[in-house]
Parts: C-alpha cells; structure tokens; sequence
C-alpha cells in the first residue's frame, strides 16, 4: 500500500462502493427502475429519463486530452467545490485528523474541514511579501494530524500566483505525510503552465481544475481531480453514481470542440487584457489605496473607504465582493474582470 493510501481513513479504505446499475448502453435497459419515456421537455441528446453514466469515463477521458495526462489519474466531480469535500471526507476523520490552510485563501477548505469535523490549522499568507506562503511556517505548523495542505494558485481572492518551485519543494518535503492540493481554478489567466506535468514525480501531489472560469461553465459544475491513480480510486469509493448529470456531460463536450476551445481562448485573452487596463485605470482613482498584482481574472483592490466603493458599484447596477471580514483585507474589495462595457461603467463609478 502506498503512503498516499495509507494515510487516508482506514474505514474509507474499506468501503465498499454501492454497487449501481450495470452500464451497458447498448442493450434496452429494464433494470434501472427508469421511465421508458422521454419528457416532452428534454431536448437533450440522450435523454433524461435515463440514468447517465454512472462515473462517466468518457468525460474523463476527454478531460485528461484537455489537461494532458493519463484518463486514469482524473476524476469528473461536480465543481471544485465536490473535489474538495470528496478529498476531505477521504482523507479527514472526524475528531483526528486535520487540514492546513493559508489564509486569506478560498473558504471551501475550511468549510468542509470543519462540517466533517476536522481540525483547521492556519498558517496566513505574507502580505508583506504579495501573499506568498511561508515555507518554514507551512512546516513548523504540520502535526501527525495534518492529512491534506491546501494551496491556491492563482490565490483566491488575492490574485498572486505561487512560485511553481516553491510548491514543487513543499510537496517533497510532505511526502509520507500530507497531500498537497493545488486548486488551479485560475491557471488559465495566468500565463504559467499546470503542475500536471510533475503529478509522477510527485505522488502525494494532488491538483483541482474546474471548467467554471475559463470555459464559462460555471451553471455546468463541472471539476476535476487530477491526482495519482491509487488516489483516483478512492475518491471513487465515496463519489455519489450519478453525480455529474446528462447536460453537463452533453455540454462540456460541446464545449471542448475545436470551435469553442479557440473561443475559450480568445476569451481567456481578452480577460488578461482587460484586467491589465483596469488595473492601470484603477491605481489612478482618488478612491483607490491600492491594486495588487493578478494572475486571475479579477482583481483584489484596496480603497480608503470600500463602503461607499461598494455602494458607487451598486448605484451603477455592479455587483463587488465585500472581503472586509477576511484576515489582512479591511480595506479591500474583489472586482471580476468583465466585458469592456462593464468594465467601463465600473470605472466610471468611482471617484
């Protein structure tokens, strides 16, 4: 058994996954307790009425082309928010175990930590240094408890991406220890290559990817896992069948089709673009203390007063994100990058 097995709850390893309906599409199926019946409201390909593919291996299949790396070691779940939970209810016993976060980061982790009833060990990102982690801190803070190390990269909601190295060095220093879970939900903004690449030299190296951002499938919910195999696997022991639906599986393959991949491009491209022009409009504001560096598509601002930022926002029909209770971010407001018509009367919004 590997390390990266053997660290995961032993009841999990256990388990034995529910036993659903056998998967043979090609034969008529009277043994799903399904209505034989089409709605007159599916207009979908392959019909609503029936069960999809109870862990869809095609989409897998397709997802691992797109990221390039091995079908077996990519798992389809819905969202990052669910490959989160699943790593979570794998990998922490309630009462035991524990995970690691670097705060001010995505609430997710702690989230699902603490409803499966594990402990949250904080070790903030350096403001002083653009929120960077502190290597030295990440370890000081690892108890035998630790089981999973969460990094966000590019950081939600500062926007900074960590040093490809500097996760490559915390990886290695936790092997035989703790996953290390990389959600790259904002890669694509970001000009850097994956960490898919190092997934074989690094086992205990687990990686988040989601079709939400730069795919624009957000109401999709449509994620994946990208990890080794033997980690695969048990996430599949906790996965509910069925959980990625008939319209997302039809609908993320449209849109993995060579037409809108090069559209999803061009998108991606006009987001950078747009976020460096309003970030160079924005730092001119009277309003505006500050714009941190962004390698996603917003962009963490700090103003003098972001109450009455965010109410110039409001009175202009936008909508901002309020992240004065965050640690370190009193002052500040998260902006997503939108069209350049939006973008426009949000800089004409504010003084």
């Amino acid at each position: 058994m590997s390390w990266f097995e053997a660290i995961a709850r032993p009841d999990i390893r256990s388990l034995q996954p529910y036993q659903h309906a056998s998967w043979e599409p090609g034969l008529v199926r009277l043994h799903a307790n399904e209505l034989p019946w089409r709605s007159l409201a599916d207009a979908s390909e392959a019909g609503l009425n029936r069960y999809p593919e109870p862990h869809p291996l095609a989409l897998a299949a397709r997802l691992a082309e797109l990221y390039q790396i091995d079908a077996g070691s990519v798992l389809a779940c819905r969202g990052s928010d669910e490959a989160i939970d699943l790593l979570t209810r794998c990998y922490a016993q309630h009462g035991r175990d524990a995970v690691l976060i670097a705060p001010p980061t995505f609430g997710m982790y702690a989230i699902c930590a603490r409803v499966q009833g594990a402990a949250v060990i904080e070790v903030p990102l350096r403001r002083a240094a653009g929120y960077e982690p502190d290597l030295p801190e990440l370890l000081a803070a690892l108890t035998p408890a630790v089981k999973l190390v969460y990094l966000c990269s590019p950081n939600n909601p500062t926007g900074n991406l960590i040093g490809r190295a500097q996760i490559l060095e915390l990886a290695a220093a936790l092997a035989g220890q703790a996953l290390l879970v990389v959600d790259e939900a904002y890669v694509e903004f970001s000009g850097a290559r994956s960490l898919s690449t190092e997934l074989a030299a690094q086992p205990g190296l687990v990686l988040l990817r989601t079709l939400s951002k730069a795919h624009g499938l957000a109401g999709a919910r449509c994620g994946a896992v990208l990890a080794h195999p033997e980690i695969i696997n048990l996430l599949r022991r906790v996965i509910q069948p069925y959980a990625v639906t008939q319209l997302t599986i039809e609908a993320v393959f449209h849109a993995l089709e060579p037409k809108p991949l090069a559209e999803t491009r061009t998108h991606v491209a006009m987001v950078i673009a747009e976020r460096e022009r309003m970030a160079f409009a924005l730092a001119t504001r009277a309003a505006v203390l500050r714009v941190w560096p962004s390698a996603a598509n917003f962009l963490l601002v700090e103003f003098r007063d972001p109450g009455a930022a965010l109410e110039c926002c409001h009175t202009a029909g936008l909508l901002v994100r309020d992240l004065r209770r965050a640690p370190t971010l009193g002052q500040a407001l998260r902006i997503s990058v939108g069209t350049p018509e939006q973008n426009d009367r949000l800089l004409a919004s504010l003084p």
